[in-house]
């Protein structure tokens, strides 16, 4: 009978051990995180993450003698840690503004909004972009706060949202050349 627990006792901790990233990304409602588990989700070794703990870059709590991580800290990491290209610090740039004008004229924008993503929607019926302009369509029908953050946040998300943006036409090209100018000149600084 023991043997028996040993047995299913031990596989599930191995089957714990050996989840894969997407497991571990589907996992709903558990919040703490081994450091072999966050290294797996930040493709690093889990010594990089036990360092990160250690210099106070990543928060952790101690069970025993092990320590746990918080999705939501690791998660944090993540989204403060990746690089942008220089496309990309441009492109944010131009959301922003994109966010000013949203929050001056909500309805013209959502209305020129859809109006290119029909547009782009049959450029594009189906495939990686489509998935994008589905996503778009759910922030344009839904609450401005939403889409605000999706124009203006730096994660991944919002990154290749705005590679597939429905705003072309909210800012005049005089106003988007003069958006690159700047973030040019910032970036020379």
């Amino acid at each position: 009978m023991w043997f028996i627990v040993f047995f299913v006792f031990g596989s599930i901790l191995t089957n714990m051990r050996t989840a894969t990233i997407d497991e571990l990304d589907r996992r709903q409602g558990e919040n703490l995180l081994t450091t072999g588990e966050a290294a797996r989700l930040l493709n690093s070794s889990r010594q990089h993450v036990v360092d990160l703990c250690e210099r106070g870059d990543l928060p952790f709590v101690t069970t025993g003698t092990h320590r746990r991580v918080r999705r939501a800290d690791l998660d944090a990491l993540r989204s403060r840690t990746e690089r942008m290209t220089r496309d990309q610090e441009r492109s944010l740039w131009i959301a922003h503004a994109v966010a000013g004008a949203f929050v001056q004229d909500p309805d013209g924008v959502r209305a020129l909004g859809r109006e290119n993503l029909a547009t782009l929607r049959r450029a594009h019926p189906r495939g990686q972009a489509a998935h994008w302009l589905d996503q778009w369509q759910r922030l344009l029908d839904g609450p401005a706060d939403r889409l605000l953050e999706a124009l203006t946040s730096r994660t991944g998300r919002s990154r290749e949202l705005r590679q597939n943006s429905p705003f072309a036409g909210v800012l005049t090209d005089e106003a988007r050349e003069q958006i690159i100018r700047a973030h040019r000149e910032d970036r020379a600084r």
